[in-house]
């Protein structure tokens, strides 16, 4: 049995307090489904920013009556320490998920990220640490190997930042670093590699690949790609993001801990492979989109290529990512279909 697997069993026996930043976004969403589904008890922070209504109330609509009670909402803002201190009363665990995400957005304003995404940490750290948390697991960024070429990225080799937004986790990662050895928190930073999955926008400017995509298809609209298409990610489906928030959250092994993790497959997908993967799983949804891609500019701020070393969070954490590209996009593609349609 994976480390995963008996985590499923044990926490049902063992009801605990968690608090959610960004409950209403994409992974905070995501999260709270499963640890309500566990019968925890969330409290949910969130200030609708990028966050939506509509992914809390399909979450209620997936659990019972009786779990959706054990859901403390709160709408605050991380940039205010009070909503912070409020959010972190009688927690155990935080997983810290708010944030202003997107390379794009942070170019056209840095100044909103960098309170958001420093200020706004650093309020949540100090609340959480004064709350006397157990654990503190944030979401960190695989934007922070900035320009290091190497792959695949290992975990103490990074590069210069190439955004705002880079910066930001970078220096998130440096602060969660500090809180541990200064006051002996417990801290664990999660890099995210391109996450997808079920609840991911589709709309506004700073979309993300797939959703943007997959609605383009649905709606047969043209697909861009920015530069020659072999540009290349490592896609994460969020089953194994939660997994990941999951077990560093839990986790009572010593040298895991105050650790900063790589959280993807560990395998490489170009953008050309991308567009016929999510092509063809919408034909298999009965959707046919004969379109070609239509070529544009590189992105500014992108990185050309993209691969994660998990051995680190295998080894200290027992993570063991549950879903390739494929199987996910396949997992994902049914809700893209009844949520555009």
């Amino acid at each position: 049995m994976s480390a995963y697997q008996q985590l499923l069993e044990q926490l049902p026996q063992q009801p605990k307090k968690w608090l959610i930043t960004g409950v209403a976004g994409f992974i905070g969403s995501n999260l709270l489904e499963t640890l309500l589904k566990l019968n925890q008890h969330v409290v949910g922070l969130d200030n609708f920013a990028t966050g939506h209504q509509y992914n809390l109330d399909e979450v209620q609509g997936l659990v019972s009556a009786e779990q959706w009670e054990n859901f403390n909402f709160i709408e605050g803002d991380i940039r205010q320490f009070e909503d912070c201190q409020r959010a972190c009363q009688g927690v155990d665990y935080v997983l810290h998920q708010a944030a202003l995400g997107s390379v794009p957005r942070s170019i056209n304003d840095p100044v909103t990220t960098n309170s958001t995404n420093i200020d706004g940490f650093l309020n949540m750290l100090v609340a959480a640490r004064d709350a006397k948390v157990q654990s503190f697991t944030y979401a960190a960024s695989s934007s922070t190997y900035g320009d290091h070429p190497a792959l695949p990225k290992v975990e103490d080799n990074i590069g210069k930042p190439l955004s705002p937004y880079a910066v930001t986790k970078y220096v998130n990662e440096l602060y969660a670093d500090v809180f541990a050895k200064t006051y002996d928190f417990n801290c664990i930073g999660l890099r995210y590699f391109n996450v997808f999955g079920q609840r991911q926008d589709p709309n506004g400017a700073y979309a993300a690949v797939i959703p943007k995509w997959t609605a383009a298809m649905i709606q047969g609209d043209d697909v861009f790609i920015n530069g020659d298409g072999e540009t290349s990610r490592d896609f994460c489906f969020i089953d194994n993001t939660v997994q990941a928030n999951l077990l560093a959250a839990t986790t009572t092994n010593p040298d895991a801990k105050n650790q900063v993790y790589n959280v993807a497959v560990g395998d490489r997908t170009t953008l050309n492979q991308l567009f016929e993967a999510v092509q063809s799983a919408l034909q298999k949804n009965d959707i046919n989109h004969s379109k070609t891609p239509l070529y544009r500019e590189f992105r500014a701020g992108d990185v050309r290529h993209s691969q994660a070393d998990v051995t680190k969070i295998k080894t200290l954490l027992g993570y063991e990512p549950q879903f390739v590209i494929k199987e996910g996009i396949a997992q994902a593609m049914p809700w893209y279909v009844k949520f555009l349609g």
